[in-house]
């Protein structure tokens, strides 16, 4: 054997230890563990859900009160005027 013989042995060797191992680890992902929710993950979303819905609800009801000071801060009434739209904007 030359030393061009044993360079093609070393990369073929080489390659087909690359295949290999490849293999092994292609082979090592397909049995992994899959997600299977559960009961009590429906039931963690469920109260995430709903816990949302109220949050969104309360931003809602904030953003109108910032509306209501707005309009407030803005107009040019007097000051007596001011506790009386208050009162009418409660």
């Amino acid at each position: 054997m030359n030393w061009a013989e044993a360079i093609v042995l070393i990369v073929v060797a080489s390659g087909l230890a690359k295949v290999v191992s490849a293999a092994i680890t292609t082979g090592k992902r397909t049995h992994s563990v899959t997600f299977q929710p559960d009961e009590r993950t429906a039931a963690d979303l469920r109260d995430a859900l709903a816990q949302n819905a109220s949050l969104r609800r309360d931003v809602d009801d904030l953003r109108e009160r910032i509306r209501v000071l707005e309009r407030i801060a803005t107009s040019e009434r007097q000051s007596r005027n001011l506790a009386d739209e208050i009162e009418r904007l409660r």
